[in-house]
């Protein structure tokens, strides 16, 4: 048995610093990375920037062909010059009824004069009743037809108001339609992708375009169910990205997502990067370890040394031992084995 054991690989534990961690896979993204929906249905006109430029908020990305509106939006401003003019112009409606009313006044005044006159004479028993009739219904006619001009006028000035009000808010709402055919950007940031051409049909279920951050990025990571218990904000990630073979980022929890992905049984983070590489793009990937405790002075093994989780070959036979933190690679022995022992590989 000794002789067999000095011929197979063996190793001394080694002494140092432990760290736990939870691994996940990476992708990385541009922060507030979005797709752009257009809110009408037509046909692509122009893409008015390219798959890389960067832009401004507001600024307009994709025309979609908009005649109709156009022709909506100048019916309408016509209608609104045509109320303003009845409402202000030199032929105002409003203008002609108060020529009526001049007149009608003129008239009730007179009619006014000559009813009163007739009534003190009447009053001294003088001139006719006929006289006397005639002067007052004449002054209660003027009268009348005085009060309904007046009231006309208010009527027509109420309408003529509400003419003008309601043509401006129809212009308004045709320029709004005009300005839906017209694709902007929500936010400063760089276009990472248009999806229609020229001449392709738009509709309002199918994004034309994604816009992000230009300079910011965020580290998607997928932490397994078992693990989500572990991860707290703030706590330390290592990045390892497939495109810088060799290189560690380090990063730091910035948001974890609360509900599980039920398709692969996951938990969605984020993470921000401490030092970030000079060139990022969308769907760069890798993997990551969060950190979740770390010992600066510990006894630890290789996990494949373990055998079924609490047991190790020594020179002295299968030993049971108590372990603590571990990784992927290493496993902290807090009882059973010292430094000098030598422990052995089995073939399981």
């Amino acid at each position: 048995m000794t002789s067999c054991s000095k011929n197979r690989d063996r190793i001394l534990p080694t002494e140092g610093p432990l760290m736990e961690s939870v691994y996940s896979s990476v992708t990385i993204q541009p922060d507030s990375l979005y797709q752009v929906y257009a809110i009408v249905a037509g046909i692509v006109d122009a893409n008015l920037v390219d798959e890389g430029d960067v832009v401004l908020k507001n600024e307009a990305i994709i025309q979609i062909i908009n005649n109709t509106p156009k022709l909506n939006a100048q019916n309408a401003k016509l209608a609104l010059e045509l109320s303003k003019e009845n409402y202000n112009g030199k032929a105002a409606v409003l203008s002609g009824i108060i020529d009526q009313i001049h007149a009608a006044n003129l008239k009730f005044k007179n009619d006014s004069i000559n009813y009163f006159r007739q009534k003190n004479l009447w009053d001294q028993k003088i001139g006719s009743k006929i006289d006397y009739d005639t002067k007052k219904l004449n002054y209660e006619l003027s009268k009348n037809n005085l009060q309904t001009l007046q009231n006309n006028f208010e009527r027509t000035k109420n309408e003529l108001q509400t003419t003008v009000k309601q043509s401006e808010n129809n212009y308004q709402t045709a320029l709004l339609s005009t300005k839906d055919y017209t694709v902007k950007s929500k936010m400063h940031g760089k276009v990472y992708a248009l999806y229609k051409e020229p001449g392709e049909i738009v509709n309002t279920m199918e994004p034309v375009a994604t816009i992000g951050s230009a300079t910011n990025f965020i580290i998607d990571l997928l932490v397994d169910e078992v693990d989500i218990v572990h991860i707290t904000l703030n706590q330390d990630v290592l990045i390892h990205l497939d495109a810088y073979n060799n290189t560690v980022f380090k990063g730091k929890i910035s948001k974890i997502y609360p509900k599980k992905d039920e398709r692969n049984q996951t938990f969605k983070i984020e993470a921000v990067f401490e030092n970030p590489p000079d060139i990022l793009y969308p769907g760069l990937s890798g993997e990551a370890n969060i950190i979740i405790a770390t010992k600066e002075h510990v006894l630890s093994i290789p996990k494949d040394y373990l055998i079924e989780g609490d047991k190790v070959e020594t020179d002295e036979g299968i030993v049971n031992v108590k372990t603590g933190l571990q990784n992927m690679e290493y496993v902290e022995i807090t009882n059973g084995i010292t430094k000098n022992t030598y422990i052995y590989k089995t073939n399981n």
